[in-house]
């Protein structure tokens, strides 16, 4: 009961820590690593030991879900080369450099521990620093490159730390066999991705019941995951490509009703995730610190900071070395065509692309996992812990002050597609709606109808048929969200705008007479 309590309670923390961060201008997993911290120092705090398993799990699959149903292919392909670069290039070297320093300050540790530990802290969790950058409208490409390279690393560094951890338990590692595998894994695990979600979304279809269908969202996430690690592929794949072929049918086939509930839930949900992972790992920070005596403190101390400092210099030094090339190339090939790929890379961008390399929790998630006899266990998770909080702490809470200092292009890419998104819209619905009739006589009779049907409702008699009017109304939406699903196949917008505009159209469609809801059902 007492660890019930201090959920709800570290819940409630969290929940006001948010707002805090909100009005403050930091990003809400900073404030939630400073609560971690405090309650690592609490004393009498319960030995909480999650199944290594679970981790994954529970904190991965949502958290890949929400980034990646997000992602827009259009954008993402864009902007390959850079995307590429951080989430592959820069991945692979902070994997290697902190394998390299762990081993040089620890010697006992072996590589195998010591790239496990590289793939944990490598993948940076560009949330944070995505929630800044939209709230203070900087350019779209730099938003597009964080989140793309936070989906795509997530991938590449978990499937690092698998290999890892296996051959850190078994003690063998074969890079003929593994290639092969990993090429037949990264295949499968796309397809199983890509049919799995096809088939939920006609299966979803069929259902009508609101709170039934954001349940099997989050049983068939799980499902998908546990299905693609039961049959030896990659669930992190797995769940990516589920995720972005569910984005691309689902309004295709679903409803607004649905859709603005399963937004609402799981935004709520991915922020309990991340309460809930930095206060399981205080607790075990709370039992690991127990078991330290001071002459480990300043091996470990100086360990931590050691890789602290590498994830944060190696990350710098490949993207700003990447922004220069990138740089010379435009100025030696001439000016890049005009429209969406236009924005030159600069000085000013590449800082603060190099300066969004907070972790978060994967980096937590995957330390929690780690089998519970694995070597280092507790040298893991608390350099682990330090990465994350020095990263969301340092990085973050200057991240503002930083966008403030540099010189950033501007960028209006999304409004101007939703401007166009909106006025393609509402020329076909006008189309539908014809010019014959007056507006304002049509709506007063709506209302009039809808009066007089709620008071015969009201007095017990069945209530009547909505007016013509309303028909035209759900047909004007109907018409509007095919040429919204057009403009995004012919790539005239992005998923960005396309999100923001079909919410417009579901708020819409709910504002219709519910007496045609009550017909369709």
């Amino acid at each position: 009961m007492f660890i019930f309590e201090l959920v709800i309670a570290l819940l409630l923390v969290g929940a006001i820590l948010s707002l805090w961060a909100e009005r403050v201008g930091v990003p809400y997993p900073a404030l939630l690593a400073f609560a971690g911290a405090a309650l690592a120092l609490v004393p009498g705090m319960p030995e909480v030991a999650l199944d290594p398993d679970l981790a994954l799990a529970l904190f991965v699959a949502p958290t890949l879900l929400d980034a990646a149903y997000d992602a827009s292919p259009r954008d993402l392909r864009d902007n390959l080369v850079p995307v590429v670069s951080l989430a592959l290039g820069a991945v692979a070297v902070t994997i290697a450099a902190v394998a390299w320093i762990a081993h040089a300050v620890m010697p006992d540790v072996g590589w195998a521990v010591a790239i496990t530990l590289g793939a944990i802290v490598s993948p940076p969790d560009a949330s944070a620093a995505a929630a800044i950058l939209r709230r203070l409208q900087l350019p779209h490409r730099m938003t597009v490159i964080l989140e793309g390279e936070s989906l795509f690393n997530d991938a590449a560094a978990l499937l690092v730390y698998r290999l890892a951890v296996g051959a850190t338990l078994t003690g063998s590692f074969s890079g003929w066999t593994v290639l092969p595998m990993l090429v037949l894994t990264a295949g499968g695990s796309i397809a199983a991705g890509i049919l799995l979600a096809r088939l939920f979304v006609k299966f979803l279809a069929g259902i009508s019941h609101v709170s039934v269908s954001v349940l099997l969202q989050f049983i068939s996430t799980f499902a998908v995951w546990i299905i693609a690690d039961r049959v030896g592929l990659s669930p992190i794949i797995a769940v990516v490509c589920y995720a972005m072929t569910i984005a691309r049918r689902a309004p295709v086939e679903g409803d607004a009703r649905k859709r603005i509930v399963s937004f609402a839930v799981w935004e709520v949900v991915v922020f309990v995730l991340n309460v809930l992972a930095f206060v399981l790992i205080g607790l075990q920070l709370r039992t690991i610190l127990s078991r330290l005596d001071l002459s480990q403190w300043q091996a470990f101390g100086l360990f931590a900071g050691s890789v602290c400092a590498t994830v944060v210099l190696v990350r710098i030094v490949w993207w700003m070395a990447h922004n220069t090339f990138s740089r010379w190339r435009i100025r030696r090939a001439g000016q890049p065509p005009a429209g969406r790929k236009g924005m030159h890379p600069t000085v000013g961008t590449g800082l603060i692309i190099s300066w969004c390399g907070m972790r978060g929790i994967v980096s937590i998630a995957a330390a929690l996992a780690l089998p519970l006899q694995f070597p280092h266990r507790d040298l893991i998770v608390l350099c682990a812990f330090c990465v994350v909080f020095s990263t969301l702490v340092v990085q973050g809470l200057t991240l503002r002050w930083l966008i403030g200092a540099v010189e950033v292009p501007k960028d209006t890419t999304v409004e101007r597609e939703v401007g166009l998104a909106r006025a393609e819209t509402a020329r076909v619905a006008l189309r539908t709606l014809g010019t014959d009739a007056a507006g304002a006589k049509a709506l007063r009779r709506e209302y009039e109808s809808r009066l007089a049907s709620g008071e015969k409702q009201a007095a017990g008699g069945k209530p009547d048929p909505a007016p013509p009017v309303s028909s035209m109304q759900r047909e004007a939406v109907e018409t509007q969200r095919q040429v919204l699903l057009d403009l995004r196949a012919r790539e005239v917008i992005g998923d960005a705008a396309f999100q923001a505009a079909q919410e417009e159209l579901d708020l819409l469609e709910l504002t219709a007479d519910p007496r045609l809801r009550s017909n369709e059902r």
